[in-house]
This record gives structure tokens, C-alpha cells and sequence, in this order.
């Protein structure tokens, strides 16, 4: 039997600022949901395994929570819930799994109020109810990482979600502190954070303020990951930070700073495996002379002490852009090789879906009928603590009019449902192809060529057990 093939392969679903989805606030529920829709069609067209949709934009919610007040990005006033009782995270989540995707779920950490948004903070806020935690910083709203209640509400938020939605994973992106802005007369702000450090040294702390900072987050991402694990073993969490650690990191690397304008240690984070996977947001192209694809890839992949999965972001909005620099889909399938060619890698991030839906330069035809044409599992986490898969029972029959076989597929004896079923298929010319199933599917249609197959359960954490393999033709 051919082994499983497995690559992650996903895109970044934007809400922040109507990006991706939906494609303006105020849409009716029954819109919302169209475009859902459609947009999860698209994705599997083009060969995704996996939707990391952003549900904590700012401060906010794209799901129904009792700890923050709906976002505005989907019915344009910030705490006015989508009518119906509509719940997208929910709906997002179940669509996702019946084509055989993964649904992340992102969350923004500290960020409360971003410069797009337009209505006024709903009362239950952080910003209303907690002003004291929250800081003007240009044209944002910003969670103070510095104050303790911050990271408390942030993880409560989080493992409030893992618990009650039936998500793969938690995503965050590369905003810990802001990005550095400047004041009306062009120069650069500093976080303001003064009364937060002031605390902090009257208890005793000793760490210089931008120390005191870099551990700030590193508490937040060490005390994440524990609590998720808490509650569901199997849910993935994960990171894309900016795709340079530091310059000179590798040798040939220039560029901007995270560890000292984010106080993001981000190969910290990797090398304390205190991340399931690991999405650095290689943005640049392959030939980039200062900031080259490959050379940062074998960087981050050299961290990697613990063999967490590596999976690089990719900049695949800009094929097609407006601008005097636009990419073509060939860069894009030429790091998705790069990426295969790296032993520590298994897989990309693709931002953003905007460029899927437009299908700029055929990308969806040349991702989905070439690079990505022969499905895939997401790579096995074998660290998570998952119970294994037995071989499932697998009934074969024949229709009626003596044509395709149907086989119903159950659990093996003692087994709870699994994630997913992996079904392949055989023909008499030894080709191969694979099939994801949701684990709720009872039943499986093969195609009349097929003369063998095998049916694998694979568990939360994407671990197959044991296959059952059936003939159906000599």
C-alpha cells in the first residue's frame, strides 16, 4: 500500500477591514452565508486541506461569545449579532470539515480597535469595561501586554472557543506589540506602557523595559499552549511572525527587526516547542537578494529543536496586485517547490483567500490541477496526546444494477467516531488516489475504476491507524 501523502496546505481568511470575508459589512445573514460558501468552494478547488479563518479581529468576536461583542465587519455595527442566531464560526467550522479541510480559528491577542473601523465600541468592550488595560497608540486601540488582567482575558477568550467549537487549531499572526507609529511630527511613538513597567518594578522585577516586554509575550505563548492542551489535546496552536528573527539571521538577511520593534522572540517560541506549527511569514521572493525564500526557510527549519511543523507563509496576494511590482502564479508554485525541497518543512500558508477568489493569473487552475492535484492529509502531530485509531469495520457492497461497490464505514470495536477518514483507491494499473471524508460519513462510494482500496480512521491529531483494505476487482 502507498503511504498517506501529507502536506499542509492553507490560506489565511481575512475579516479585519472586510479583506477576504465578507466582502463588506452588512450583508444579510443569508449573504454572509453565500459568500462563506462559495469562498470554501473555491479553497478546496484549489487543493487546500486547511482554513485558518481570523475570528478575533480586534477586540471582537465572528462567533457567538458572552466575553466580547460581535464584530462590526459583519453586520457594521460592533455588538449587533448576524440575524437568525447565525453563528459563522460554527457554520465556517462544519462546511469546512464536509470538504475535507482543517478550520483554524485566528485570533489578534492585544489588539483592540483597528484605524478601519467606523461605529462606535459596543459596552461589553475591554476598552469600555476594563479602560484601564487598553492604550491610544496612534491610530490604534492596543491591549497593554504589559498588564497581567490582558493576558488572563486574551486566554480566557482563546480556550472559550476551543472548548465549545469543534476547531483544528489556534492561529496567531505577527501583531504582539505594534508595529511602530509615528506622531504629527513624524516622530516615532513609543508604546505607551509607563504605569505597566512602573508596577512592575515596584514588585520587584528587574528586567530592562524591552526584556520586560520580549517576556511579556513569551508568557502569553507558553501559558497558550498549555491551556489549549488543557482542554482538547488534539488542537493545534500556532504562529506566523514576521519572517525575519532578527538581521544577519541568516548571514545574508536584512531587513526589519520583530525581536527588538515587536519584542517578538519568535525562535524562542520554536526552539521551546511551545507551538504545534510554526508559519513564518516568508514573504519575498525566491531571488530576493536580502531577504531570499530559501536561505530563511533552512534558517527557521535549523531552530526547529523540537520537529514542530514548519509550514511558511507566502505572500500570494501579491500575483495580480495593482502595483508597478506584481508577482506572477509562478513565483507562488515555485516556493510551494522550494518548500518540498526542505527536509524541515511540510507545508505552506497562503495569504490571503482575496487572491483565490479573483483567481488572479489561473492561480486557482495552477495550484489546484498541478501543484496541489493529488490530495493530501495535513502532516500527523504525534505529540499531542490522541488516542490511536484501530482499523475500522468497513462493509463492502455491490448495487444492484452491478456496477459501483459502496462499503459503510464504523469505527473499530471500542473507537469513538474519527476526524477523518483517509480513503484510497487503486486501480488495476496501480495509480492511486485519495480521498478525505469527514469522520460523521458512514458510507463511501468508489469509483467504477477502482479494484482495491483501503479505508484508514485518522485521529484529531491527523494520525492514521491501522488501514482495512478491500478488493473490489481483480
Amino acid at each position: 500500500m502507498p503511504a498517506l501523502p501529507r502536506e499542509f496546505r492553507g490560506v489565511w481568511v481575512a475579516t479585519v477591514d472586510n479583506i477576504d470575508w465578507p466582502s463588506k459589512r452588512g450583508l444579510s445573514t443569508r449573504q454572509m452565508r453565500r459568500e462563506l460558501v462559495a469562498l470554501l468552494d473555491r479553497a478546496q478547488a484549489a487543493g487546500m486541506n486547511a482554513v485558518v479563518l481570523q475570528v478575533r479581529p480586534a477586540g471582537d468576536a465572528i462567533y457567538r461569545s458572552r466575553l466580547e461583542p460581535w464584530s462590526e465587519y459583519l453586520t457594521g455595527r460592533q455588538g449587533r449579532a448576524p440575524a437568525g442566531g447565525w453563528d459563522p464560526l460554527a457554520f465556517a467550522v462544519l462546511e469546512a470539515h464536509a470538504r475535507g479541510m482543517e478550520l483554524h480559528a485566528w485570533f489578534n491577542p492585544y489588539r483592540a480597535r483597528h484605524p478601519s473601523a467606523k461605529g462606535p465600541l459596543a459596552p461589553r468592550h475591554l476598552a469600555r469595561t476594563r479602560p484601564e488595560l487598553v492604550r491610544t497608540y496612534g491610530t490604534h486601540l492596543w491591549m497593554d501586554p504589559g498588564e497581567p488582567d490582558v493576558r488572563a482575558h486574551t486566554i480566557a477568550v482563546i480556550t472559550d472557543v476551543v472548548r465549545r467549537y469543534d476547531i483544528d487549531g489556534v492561529h496567531f499572526d505577527d501583531y504582539f506589540y505594534p508595529y511602530k507609529e509615528k506622531g504629527r511630527n513624524g516622530e516615532v511613538l513609543d508604546f505607551p506602557d509607563s504605569a505597566s513597567y512602573a508596577r512592575y518594578l515596584a514588585a520587584g522585577g528587574t528586567q530592562e523595559r524591552d526584556d520586560w516586554r520580549r517576556a511579556n509575550v513569551d508568557r502569553l505563548v507558553e501559558e497558550l499552549q498549555r491551556a489549549i492542551h488543557a482542554e482538547k489535546p488534539w488542537v493545534k496552536f500556532g504562529i506566523s511572525p514576521f519572517g525575519i528573527w532578527r538581521p544577519g539571521y541568516p548571514a545574508v538577511v536584512r531587513g526589519f527587526d520583530a525581536y527588538a520593534e515587536l519584542y517578538a522572540d519568535a525562535r524562542k517560541w520554536l526552539a521551546s516547542g511551545w507551538v504545534d506549527y510554526f508559519t513564518p511569514q516568508l514573504y519575498w521572493p525566491i531571488a530576493q537578494p536580502a531577504q531570499p525564500y530559501p536561505a530563511l526557510l533552512r534558517w527557521w527549519a535549523e531552530q526547529n529543536a523540537f520537529g514542530r511543523h514548519l509550514w511558511p507563509g507566502n505572500y500570494t496576494s501579491r500575483v495580480g496586485e495593482r502595483s508597478r511590482t506584481p508577482w506572477r502564479a509562478a513565483e507562488i508554485t515555485a516556493q510551494v517547490a522550494v518548500t518540498r525541497d526542505e527536509p524541515g518543512a511540510s507545508g505552506n500558508l497562503h495569504f490571503s483567500m482575496k487572491a483565490f477568489l479573483e483567481d488572479r493569473d489561473s492561480l486557482v487552475s495552477r495550484l489546484g490541477r498541478a501543484a496541489y492535484a493529488a490530495k493530501a492529509l495535513v502532516p500527523p502531530s504525534p505529540w499531542l496526546d490522541v488516542p490511536p485509531q484501530p482499523e475500522p469495520t468497513v462493509t463492502v457492497r455491490r448495487s444492484r444494477s452491478g456496477g459501483a461497490f459502496h462499503a459503510t464505514l464504523a469505527p473499530g470495536a471500542g473507537a469513538a467516531r474519527p476526524r477523518w477518514w483517509a480513503v484510497q483507491e487503486g486501480d488495476a494499473a496501480g495509480r492511486w488516489t485519495l480521498r478525505v471524508l469527514p469522520g460523521s460519513a458512514t458510507e463511501v462510494t468508489f469509483s467504477r475504476t477502482a479494484a482495491r482500496a483501503a479505508i484508514r480512521a485518522v485521529d484529531a491529531a491527523t494520525i492514521d491507524g491501522p488501514p482495512r483494505v478491500v478488493r473490489l476487482r481483480d
